[in-house]
């Protein structure tokens, strides 16, 4: 397996971190946060523009054919920039339907996701429950030729403006997803208050929605867990390593005793800790990703290493960082405590180190049972 970068994903990575630059500076982010809406029109339409939403999509629906290390790509700028948007669960929502989705389907949705003209979220975890499969408690009944879903979804990425929701629920008492669209009779949709500013998440109550059974997606739903955790691990490295840029330079600048404090012995290990857990990071979500393209056998553990691995290094880096900045660190005028919010999200945003872990565990298992 190559380990390094095309020419085409450098350019991806590079095109990426200057329109977030030009257009959604942590300015920009700050402005938004009390402005009302999940997404800057102007920046997803440029967004759009670069290739983003169609990505990982199929070609025939106007994608651009790649994979997940595009997407992680973009996914690490977007961390690094603190930057809002649906692109991740977009992607994640396009991706499945363009795999599994029955073909009308697919026809009427994928390229309009592609194009960036609409977007999609996934509606998958629930209140107070673990985010795995085993946590599915909304309902999914047939009635006629008609689906009618019930239950609560909490923590749904950008779903106030989103056209459709991609619905997990048990149906005859097994998961199942359905392509719900957002202004459906029955669909009540409510912004969260998060610790996270940066991001817009809703709670989603379904009473009674009626889908054609023809809307069904027959996902692989462990895939896709396994690919969001992947997107946000890369999503988390972006995070990390602007913490640590930033700490690096306040630490170049602030004296104290007459010399900078990044002189001192016990700074300098901080900043090489920090460094080796970013390290750490983007060594196993690229390898997530990479193995994922590859069809390598081992890419389902290799997802539960990055976000394992990514969840345990989100709060230790924040940590870090926060204790570096002293005070000033969390204050509202510094954009440090914008990043340490985001980082502890999604320290937890999936399920935090030991979910994940467990599963990697039951993956070895499984392995090494006798056949």
């Amino acid at each position: 397996m190559d380990f390094e970068l095309s020419d085409e994903q450098a350019m991806l990575r590079e095109a990426s971190a200057g329109l977030l630059a030009d257009h959604a500076p942590i300015d920009a982010v700050r402005r938004q946060l009390d402005g009302g809406t999940d997404v800057d029109p102007e920046f997803w339409r440029l967004a759009a523009g670069l290739g983003w939403p169609g990505l990982a999509l199929p070609e025939e629906y106007g994608g651009a054919g790649g994979g997940l290390v595009e997407l992680a790509l973009v996914a690490e700028e977007i961390g690094r920039a603190a930057a809002r948007g649906p692109f991740l669960p977009t992607t994640l929502v396009g991706g499945a339907l363009a795999r599994s989705g029955p073909e009308e389907l697919r026809a009427k949705v994928v390229p309009v996701l592609a194009d960036g003209s609409a977007w999609a979220t996934w509606a998958f975890t629930e209140p107070h429950a673990p985010w795995t499969l085993d946590g599915v408690r909304a309902m999914a009944r047939t009635d006629g030729d008609s689906v009618v879903l019930d239950g609560i979804k909490s923590a749904v990425q950008d779903a106030g403006q989103a056209r459709w929701l991609l619905v997990t629920a048990l149906h005859e008492g097994l998961p199942a997803s359905f392509l719900v669209d957002r202004d459906a009779p029955g669909v009540t949709v409510r912004r969260q208050q998060v610790l996270d500013l940066t991001r817009a998440f809703y709670e989603v109550r379904l009473d009674a929605v009626r889908v054609p059974a023809g809307r069904r997606v027959d996902v692989d739903h462990q895939r896709l867990l396994d690919d969001a955790s992947v997107l946000l691990a890369a999503e988390t490295l972006g995070v990390l390593d602007r913490l640590l840029a930033m700490t690096v330079a306040y630490m170049k600048e602030r004296v104290q005793f007459g010399r900078p404090l990044g002189s001192f012995q016990a700074v300098k290990q901080k900043c090489a800790t920090m460094a080796a857990f970013v390290h750490g990071v983007r060594a196993a979500t690229y390898y997530a990703a990479m193995t994922a393209d590859a069809g390598e056998p081992d890419a389902a553990k290799a997802a539960c290493v990055a976000a394992s691995y990514s969840s345990d290094a989100a709060g230790k880096v924040a940590g870090e960082a926060l204790q570096l900045h002293g005070g000033i660190g969390f204050t509202w005028e510094h954009d440090l405590h914008l990043y340490l919010r985001r980082a502890e999200v999604d320290g937890v945003l999936l399920g935090n180190a030991a979910i994940h872990q467990d599963r990697l565990c039951s993956l070895i298992r499984r392995d090494r049972a006798p056949r």
